[in-house]
């Protein structure tokens, strides 16, 4: 039975290049093969084992990815016969661009030794075929007229290995299918209004410490527990991100007659900001709303959210900037949106006390809201010396645990 040769094996390589060719006295029904390995040795031993099958035709033959990508496009082989370890980006690289440009071109991988994740990649790059090199000569020739004709075929060695591999990743794979599907569950049932509870917290006068509004933040009862911001990122992957934050925007107005005399905010992507569902959610109570509109994420087309924000305005809503000074391009959002309220992060209010640099940032932001007239409302205070401190700035609104923490109505 006889084999190619390990990567050790000292032959002739001279007469080796990558316009090689064999066999072309035997027509066109040959099976034309290219081989890819970075070993000069096992390519001379494949291509001299290739010339004694009158079935098969040698068009070519590379040291790298680079160089069976180029020949793949020129030769058009009907079978890549592709080293896993090779330079230019390996095997993978190598077999999914090789199938990219010569679509019928069949890749049996080839490796120097058994690997479960190096089979499955190159199994999910395209290959059809995978060989431990050391195969006999016969096994190869049988994997190449097998993967021909639309087989696969894989070493012996590895067998065992890649479906015991390839069972787990399956199950994984139903695995994260359950839970996705369960989690799109969930989310359904919080955009029917099931499962989802509105706390208001208090947005507070710093002087005189009089309730002028109040925010609305979602919670949603889940086991495991999750933030909420997850909750409203797992919506957005679903495609229910805008149908969810609705939901709880509908939820929040239903509170409002309970709220007292304060304006109500509440929390709203661009994207929901653009839906006219959100409109006609705000109906008749628009005057008393402050929608925040965040800025943790870019917005594409400004134009047309404020074209949506000015509709919005028309009917009494105002409009603020959450969380500035820690997500996507400050100034150039509050420049871009014109906002009625800028709400301060809780990254700059913290411990503005005794730091010299969020104070300077907030005392430009508030210098800028002056000129703008723009109100200030600063976000997560938390101690008497932020408060004291945001005070001697100039900042007039705020909320935090240190005033009033989240609560649910009864």
């Amino acid at each position: 039975m006889r084999r190619y040769p390990d990567p050790g094996t000292v032959l002739d390589v001279s007469s080796l290049g990558t316009s090689l060719t064999v066999g072309d006295e035997h027509g066109v029904d040959q099976i034309r093969v290219l081989i890819a390995d970075d070993e000069p040795a096992l390519r001379v031993a494949l291509a001299d084992l290739l010339a004694h099958e009158d079935s098969i035709r040698l068009v070519g033959t590379a040291g790298d990815a680079d160089e069976a990508i180029e020949l793949a496009v020129s030769a058009q082989p009907d079978v890549a016969l592709v080293d896993v370890k090779m330079p230019a980006g390996g095997g993978p690289r190598a077999a999914r661009e090789i199938i990219r440009v010569s679509p019928e071109t069949r890749v049996i991988a080839l490796s120097a030794f058994e690997d479960r994740p190096t089979v499955l990649e190159m199994l999910r790059a395209g290959a059809v075929g995978y060989l431990v090199k050391g195969t006999a000569a016969e096994e190869i020739v049988t994997s190449i007229e097998k993967v021909m004709h639309g087989g696969t075929h894989l070493s012996s060695e590895v067998i065992g290995g890649i479906v015991q591999e390839l069972a787990s990743q399956l199950r994984r794979d139903q695995i994260e299918q359950e839970a996705q599907e369960q989690r799109r569950d969930e989310i359904e049932r919080f955009v029917a209004g099931e499962g989802v509870s509105m706390a208001f917290q208090p947005i507070v006068d710093l002087r005189t410490r009089e309730i002028v509004g109040n925010e609305a933040l979602a919670r949603f009862r889940s086991l495991p527990l999750r933030p909420p911001d997850e909750w409203f990122a797992e919506a957005v992957r679903h495609e229910l991100g805008v149908q969810l934050e609705l939901a709880t925007v509908r939820q929040a107005l239903a509170a409002l007659p309970r709220l007292g005399d304060g304006y109500l905010s509440v929390n709203c992507s661009h994207r929901a900001a653009l839906s006219r569902d959100l409109a006609t959610a705000l109906g008749p109570v628009a005057d008393r709303i402050v929608v925040e509109i965040t800025e943790h994420e870019a917005i594409e087309d400004y134009a047309d959210l404020s074209d949506s924000l000015d509709a919005l305005r028309a009917r009494g809503v105002r409009v603020a900037i959450d969380d500035a000074g820690a997500g996507f391009a400050s100034l150039r959002h509050t420049l871009q949106i014109s906002p009625d309220i800028v709400k301060v992060d809780i990254s700059l209010t913290r411990d503005i006390d005794t730091d010299r640099g969020r104070r300077a940032l907030t005392k430009a932001l508030i210098s800028f809201a002056d000129e703008m007239d723009i109100t200030i409302v600063a976000e997560g205070i938390e101690t008497q010396a932020e408060l004291d401190t945001l005070l001697e700035l100039g900042v007039r609104f705020g909320q935090g645990y240190f005033l009033a923490k989240p609560a649910f109505l009864t």
